[in-house]
């Protein structure tokens, strides 16, 4: 296939058409690997359309954005089904082939117990499905204009450099490994309408130094509400809510005015710890804010008729406060005996 040389609707439709037609021709899991590579990898049609994305005018930015965006989700959307479908019927295939002897003795092993971070990750979303909110989901190596253009960084902003961002060679194709699960609210809102609440957990990247307080891989999440008349008040209690379910009905939320690309206003949120180990006190969690007018743009959303707030907190440093855990590097060393003392439930 030739190389796009401009985003055209034409353009994008046949490229998910030539996906979609390998994604159905695949029988194994090997071929549906190698057209996953040809047709959603770094070098396909859709990813070279995406990094596109860079050089249109502004004014174009959010249509295209949103039509290659689209596109890239049905075409993910599709592998995801024919995957499950081919894993399902090699799994059977597999268990038809083998025998199993139930005579056999067993094989004595010692009981694991799922990690904490998970069972706090399960919690979180617990609290936000209760209300009546959505999981998203997102790729873990994202495309540059959804982790930061997309999220109103400038171009020269400091977390783009090296020094703080994980980036994909070959660098034209401009994928890095996602610095935060924001990518994942720009795709919920062009793949939802209005009104969006998402909820949105996962494992992210920086180039961070592996310590008592700090990983290059740690988990997130990330939260997004877009509606008619949302204003600062609705985020306050949102957050107010969420505190005391997992901390207790005496925690509560201030908010410290602060600054994000991606938020105007922004703040910094801190929550009153009634069980803290040494006393209660406030203490910072991570930072929130109204949704900028650029970034509900960028999604194709009018700022005149819809405003959204968003935050965004660590699960490490939210278990590490909860459950009174010293060092960070407990929690990705796999040393089953921290994950045992947590039992089943956090």
């Amino acid at each position: 296939m030739s190389e796009p040389s401009e985003i055209t609707e034409p353009a994008v439709d046949a490229a998910v058409e030539a996906a979609l037609a390998a994604i159905a021709a695949a029988n194994d899991s090997a071929v549906l690997k190698q057209a996953r590579a040809e047709h959603s990898g770094e070098k396909s049609t859709l990813a070279k359309l995406n990094a596109l994305l860079r050089d249109v005018p502004n004014d174009q930015k959010a249509a295209l954005g949103k039509l290659v965006g689209q596109a890239r989700g049905r075409v993910n959307q599709a592998f995801a089904a024919r995957e499950a479908e081919i894993t399902a019927a090699e799994a059977e295939a597999q268990l038809a082939a083998e025998a199993v002897d139930v005579t056999a003795l067993p094989s004595r092993r010692r009981t694991g117990a799922r990690h904490p971070l998970t069972l706090l990750q399960d919690r979180v979303s617990e609290v936000f499905t209760g209300m009546g909110w959505e999981i998203a989901e997102g790729p873990e190596v994202e495309s540059e204009w959804f982790n930061f253009d997309a999220l109103n960084f400038d171009a020269d902003h400091p977390a783009r450099a090296m020094q703080d961002t994980f980036f994909i060679d070959p660098p034209e194709a401009h994928l890095v490994l996602r610095t935060h699960t924001s990518p994942v609210q720009v795709r919920a809102m062009l793949d939802r309408e209005v009104p969006i609440y998402v909820l949105a957990p996962g494992r992210v990247y920086r180039t961070d130094e592996f310590d008592a307080t700090h990983l290059p891989v740690f988990m997130q999440f990330e939260g997004l509400a877009v509606d008619r008349g949302l204003t600062m008040a609705h985020l306050k209690g949102t957050l107010d809510h969420f505190v005391k379910s997992i901390f207790g009905d005496e925690a509560k939320v201030r908010l410290r005015p602060s600054f994000f690309p991606f938020t105007e206003p922004s703040a910094e949120l801190d929550f009153w710890h009634p069980t803290f180990k040494g006393g209660a006190r406030w203490i910072e969690w991570g930072g929130c804010g109204m949704v900028h007018p650029n970034v509900l743009r960028s999604a194709g959303i009018d700022p005149e008729v819809y405003s959204g707030f968003a935050f965004g907190m660590g699960i490490e440093r939210g278990l590490m406060l909860r459950n009174d855990v010293q060092d960070m590097r407990d929690m990705a060393e796999g040393d089953i005996r921290f994950s045992q003392q947590f039992g089943m439930v956090v």
